[in-house]
């Protein structure tokens, strides 16, 4: 068995894509299908294109789509959390929950997918990141 890819179905294509280009994913490949009113698009950390993908579907027919949390999140490892961080809110994305602990950190997408950052190895926990509230929810 090997893993594909996760989907998301999202709104908004490119307020979706500039969000994961924020953490580095790049479109790999994108796929209009005109009898079925919708276009796929892949995105992957340079490097992993056919090994761990996320699936964009957006249906060409408005529909609303609500959770978000029930689906869980997806995890990216980031080489430094803080920076990671710094470079989202400097795009205007809300830190839902700041990295306090150097570790781990909450934001969600455009579409409201909860999305995961966690630090590759250890870094000390620093301001103003340590003393800042959770936002809403992650």
């Amino acid at each position: 068995m090997k893993f594909l890819h996760t989907m998301l179905r999202v709104t908004d294509p490119d307020a979706t894509i500039r969000f994961f280009n924020l953490l580095g994913l790049e479109e790999v490949r994108r796929t209009d299908v005109e009898k079925g009113r919708f276009t796929l698009i892949f995105l992957a950390v340079p490097g992993q294109e056919g090994i761990a993908e996320v699936e964009l579907t957006h249906n060409w027919d408005p529909e609303e789509y609500s959770g978000g949390r029930n689906f869980g999140h997806l995890a990216f490892q980031v080489d430094n959390i803080y920076d990671s961080c710094q470079r989202l809110m400097d795009a205007g994305v809300t830190i839902n929950r700041p990295p306090r602990d150097g570790h781990m950190a909450f934001v969600r997408t455009p579409d409201n997918i909860s999305i995961e950052l966690l630090q590759d190895g250890y870094l000390d926990p620093q301001e103003p990141w340590a003393s800042m509230p959770n936002t809403g929810e992650w």
